[in-house]
């Protein structure tokens, strides 16, 4: 039997698996991705929108290693950056980002670090009666080391090395006009950066199955025109049109799809009738998917079945109070600012609840701007290192477009209070009094 796969894709066409990466592709913690929507609940808003985690794992896999060919990466390097991006969702609860803000409370992780401990054999797909049904399976370390792949380095690539201590492109400095380089950093890079696989991928793809036009880039142009300049990923100069097109792109989508109000609407109340289950619906939630989730929620009973059934027939609630920044005062902005705070937010809602005279679980107030930091720090990275013959700058400082992105907001509201349709007079009102006084 050949050691190779051709997968047909609907975005990339003919995709090409081989060797270690077809092994990986068929560990239970890879498949179990079939059954975690990319997009989360996206589909109530946008119906062709059923698109899972693995086709974008693919996808990444295949950006991935067509950017290790135009960067001409020695085998250990190559190997190592594609395995990452083949394996970089593994830990992705079901529904995708959906439920960070809720693991991050209950349990102090997020999708990456769970993904870090399936890559290091640490966590384990498959359940005790599913391992007694099909017998065990190699774990993706196991596999890794057969294949003389560390799987320490490819776990350390899937979280994002940006920080106030990184060199590179995260303190491109603005003023001065050069940046400063100190270490390789490009395979991080590939996969995490502001030009990367990842999100190559997701734009595409997400435009694809949303009929958005807007996710639409120019792949081909981009990937001849990025390169290794002291250890950092940077674009040349002739790239600097595409690279401005995957930032407006990545801009709108996050308007038009990521933070539209009715999916979040859909979004918090899935989170909301996971907060009122019992703890342990969480315990062993990197071996669940969407599917086997939604039946657990239905088990519980009482409000979380009411909100799944609600789900299922897109009965959703309603938006019944917001504010764009726009609409608030400093001191005001400054007072709601704290409602970032996840535990904070909580009790607010409850607070809305008693004013209104409903029930706390009929209640939801959102604050996007937590849920993006803990789910998608690239939005503001808008600072793509541009090579012009030896130097290197910021792209603001030849795109006034990137400059004006940097200020943009991606969704059209601040604050959202949401309620079942019946309740939508009275928990504005005490909305309104709760949050403006």
């Amino acid at each position: 039997m050949p050691g190779f796969k051709v997968i047909h894709d609907s975005v990339h066409g003919s995709v090409k698996v081989e060797g270690a990466f077809l092994r990986l592709l068929g560990r239970p913690e890879m498949q179990r991705l079939h059954g975690v929507h990319q997009l989360g609940l996206a589909h109530l808003v946008f119906p062709g929108a059923n698109h899972t985690r693995l086709e974008h794992s693919l996808g990444t896999y295949h950006i991935a290693s067509k950017m290790a060919e135009v960067l001409e990466l020695r085998e250990e390097e190559r190997h190592e950056v594609l395995a990452a991006a083949m394996l970089h969702d593994l830990g992705h609860a079901p529904f995708s980002h959906t439920l960070e803000e809720v693991m991050a409370d209950r349990l102090g992780v997020d999708h990456v670090h769970l993904s870090q401990r399936m890559i290091l054999g640490e966590l384990r797909c498959l359940g005790e009666e599913e391992s007694a049904r099909i017998g065990d399976r190699l774990s993706v370390r196991e596999v890794l080391e057969q294949e003389g792949v560390s799987p320490e380095r490819v776990s350390s690539l899937v979280v994002s090395p940006v920080g106030p201590d990184t060199p590179g492109q995260s303190i491109l400095d603005v003023e001065a006009g050069q940046a400063h380089f100190g270490q390789d950093n490009y395979l991080h890079q590939m996969i995490h950066g502001p030009v990367d696989a990842d999100q190559m991928d997701y734009l595409l793809r997400d435009a694809h199955y949303t009929g958005v036009a807007h996710g639409t880039i120019d792949l081909d142009r981009l990937l001849q025109m990025i390169a290794i300049h002291h250890g950092d990923l940077v674009v040349n100069k002739g790239g600097l049109v595409a690279v401005e097109g995957l930032l407006v792109a990545r801009a709108l989508m996050y308007t038009s799809v990521y933070f539209h109000k009715t999916v979040r609407i859909a979004e918090m109340m899935l989170c909301k009738a996971v907060e009122m289950s019992h703890p342990s619906l969480l315990r062993n939630i990197h071996q669940e998917t969407d599917g086997s989730l939604t039946e657990k929620l239905l088990a519980q009973g009482g409000y979380p079945a009411k909100v799944m059934t609600q789900l299922k027939y897109r009965e959703l609630y309603k938006r019944c109070f917001s504010l764009s920044m726009a609409d608030m005062r400093e001191e005001e902005l400054d007072r709601l600012l704290q409602l970032t705070d996840y535990r904070r937010r909580k009790e607010v809602e409850q607070e809305i609840a008693v004013r209104a005279g409903v029930h706390g679980s009929e209640v939801i107030l959102d604050m996007p701007e937590r849920e993006l930091l803990i789910s998608e720090p690239r939005i503001g990275k808008t600072e793509v290192p541009i090579l012009d013959e030896d130097r290197v700058r910021p792209l603001s400082r030849y795109s006034p477009l990137a400059k004006a992105l940097q200020s943009r907001s991606v969704f059209d509201w601040a604050i959202m209070v949401s309620a079942p349709g019946k309740h939508r007079a009275e928990v504005g009102k005490a909305a309104a009094k709760a949050l403006l006084g």
